[in-house]
């Protein structure tokens, strides 16, 4: 995630620090956020051999800190205050993907199944709303989830979330609106999905009527309400999959209430409007500005095993900056608890590492983050980059270890050189096709006929790491005869006015841009990076492929993984596309990065969340 299980922008947003992740995704979420540091291969929460340090920090893996100052017993009430410098991408549970999007429904819409706050749990997924795990058939094909009772939404008077509100926000996936961007994880894959959601791509884009009328209409035929139970929602899938259940974690799968067809998907109208099923609603939300949540009096602790909701109110500011934002978290100010859209600036990290400031955590994204994308599809310089040997050319011309010395240095941002980061499936073994080469670069440039390129890099000025990055590959490509101009946009509009509008890409408005994808759930999750980022039959916003790379055996590829028999099969056939896209030279990754987190001294029960990419707000409490 995330478009993090999403994209996360390390470079500033996304799911959007620098990470991006539809989203997913995580972006995806699953894009993240934005450029920041690089990770290890294991969440800290999750990995072998944890330890607990004096004090009760919780550290693993020579390159990761975790101190959740779990000291003191739990105190229920007070405000906590959240600064950051950039804003959800969608206030729609069934179609935000991103990261700080995520971030924003953990405190007020809840899903079937759920990520814990809980050390060594964080990547396992546990029910949610749901009662138990699924009840899935003897042949793997039929998955049944039944809701608690006493989950409500904040209606007047209050009302259980059913089934039919399950059915309903899975039907608002595929709106023609906004889609979800994570569709291609599971579009194929839920029987009948495809057939709706080909219909509904047919009815007006801007009518809250006529889709609500399509919606009420027309069904999936593999989403339906149980006939003995009005909780229970039953899942019939095209084959079995060993990761169904961790999809029914995304938050797109999220139930959604009638009220939500009166509004267009995505909609401002809609983010004003929101009905709340988690322990917080919105009390005020003013775009890339504040959000304010307040307790949920239609909550009921008893039926909500994730979310602990100890403080009273969520204050979120999005206006500031990230090295400001830093400061006042350093001095405790009690208007600075943690971070939203913000990380510790890149150059402050080594300091806080060797100074073991038991506020600081650095830990695993399971992502790659950021990664440079090629837009493939860009008419600029007689369409140059639509010429593999010109991709693979900027493969070799930039040079990675400028770029993770621009992210503190390989051991907090250990470089990552193909698509899957480590810990994913398939992503063994380690290979790197493109050692830096500047001759090898320009002897690629001479053979292909091209020369004199001038290359937009789209980049988040309000982004250190992002800036430093756009600053590095222009000195790089200019050593090979490449000059490199800037784009620069605020976060607010990087995703939605510019890499999620393919025809953006198409008109030439840019060239090279920064991204970064963390998973949209753990282990094998190789689908989640793969149908999103590199199937050039979805394209953005369905997707997050925002340099519209599209390629046969690629494609080939992921129908076959998708369906592969086996763990061991599936995992042959995702290193497969992982080489085949890598030698199409479709992305220029970076890093799998080690996330720099900061919060004052008063949070307690700090417990990282990678899904969130953040410390999770609805477990800490204050002193």
């Amino acid at each position: 995630m995330r478009p993090l299980r999403r994209r996360t922008l390390l470079v500033g947003a996304g799911i959007a620090g620098i990470t991006l992740v539809a989203a997913a995704c995580g972006s995806s979420h699953k894009s993240v956020s934005s450029p920041t540091t690089a990770a290890t291969g294991t969440t800290a929460s999750t990995a072998p051999g944890v330890t607990t340090a004096p004090g009760g920090a919780t550290t693993t893996l020579p390159n990761q800190i975790f101190n959740p100052n779990n000291s003191g017993t739990p105190k229920t009430g007070g405000v906590l205050t959240m600064l950051g410098t950039g804003d959800v991408d969608y206030m729609d549970p069934n179609v935000s993907y991103y990261s700080i999007g995520y971030l924003g429904l953990r405190m007020w819409s809840r899903q079937l199944y759920s990520y814990p706050a809980a050390a060594g749990q964080t990547t396992s997924v546990v029910p949610d709303m749901a009662t138990a795990m699924p009840t899935i058939s003897p042949d793997g094909k039929k998955y049944a989830v039944t809701i608690r009772s006493g989950v409500e939404w904040n209606t007047t008077p209050p009302r259980q979330v059913t089934a039919a509100d399950v059915v309903r926000g899975v039907k608002r996936q595929c709106n023609p609106t906004q889609p979800f961007g994570g569709q291609p994880d599971f579009s194929t894959l839920i029987v009948g999905y495809t057939t709706f959601c080909n219909g509904f791509a047919k009815v007006s884009a801007t009518s809250a009527a006529a889709q609500k009328a399509y919606i009420d209409s027309n069904n999936i035929a593999g989403v339906s309400v149980d006939s003995a139970n009005p909780l229970t929602v039953d899942f019939t899938l095209v084959h079995p999959v060993s990761y169904f259940t961790n999809i029914l974690a995304m938050p797109a799968f999220s139930a959604a209430p009638v009220e939500f067809l009166n509004y267009l998907p995505a909609s401002n109208a809609l983010a004003q409007h929101t009905i709340s099923d988690g322990p917080y609603e919105i009390q005020s939300y003013d775009p890339t500005k504040s959000i304010v949540f307040v307790r949920n009096p239609a909550w009921q602790a008893s039926t909500d095993p994730i979310r602990k909701a100890y403080v009273d109110e969520i204050k979120v500011s999005e206006t500031g900056q990230q090295t400001a934002i830093e400061q006042e978290i350093l001095t405790n100010s009690p208007s600075a608890d943690m971070e939203w859209d913000s990380f510790v600036p890149p150059n402050d990290v080594p300091g806080l590492v060797s100074s073991h400031d038991n506020r600081f955590n650095l830990q695993s994204e399971y992502s790659s983050n950021p990664y440079i994308i090629f837009n493939t599809v860009s008419p600029n310089n007689g369409g140059a980059l639509g010429k593999v040997a010109v991709r693979q050319a900027l493969e070799y011309g930039i040079d990675r270890t400028h770029l993770v010395q621009d992210m503190n240095g390989p051991n907090v941002s250990p470089p990552l050189t193909q698509i899957l980061p480590p810990g994913i499936g398939g992503s063994s073994p380690t290979y790197d096709l493109y050692p830096y080469d500047a001759s090898k670069a320009k002897s690629l440039l001479a053979a292909a006929g091209v020369s004199h390129l001038t290359l937009k890099f789209l980049y988040r000025p309000a982004s250190a790491a992002s800036k430093s990055i756009f600053q590095t590959v222009q000195a790089d490509l200019g050593k090979v005869g490449i000059t490199v101009t800037g784009v620069g946009v605020p976060n607010a509009d990087f995703y939605t006015k510019w890499l999620e509008v393919p025809a953006k890409a198409r008109a030439g408005g840019w060239d090279l841009s920064l991204a970064g994808w963390s998973p949209d759930w753990y282990g094998e999750a190789a689908a989640s990076f793969f149908s999103p980022l590199f199937d050039g039959r979805v394209l953005p916003p369905t997707s997050s492929n925002f340099g519209l790379f599209n390629d046969s055996t690629v494609n080939s590829l992921i129908d076959q993984a998708l369906v592969a028999t086996s763990t061991a099969q599936a995992d042959t056939l995702w290193h497969q596309a992982d080489v085949q896209t890598m030698k199409d030279a479709a992305i220029f990754p970076i890093s799998d990065p080690n996330l720099p987190l900061m919060r004052g001294s008063q949070v307690h029960n700090a417990i990282y969340v990678p899904e969130l990419e953040q410390i999770d707000p609805t477990n800490v409490w204050l002193s």
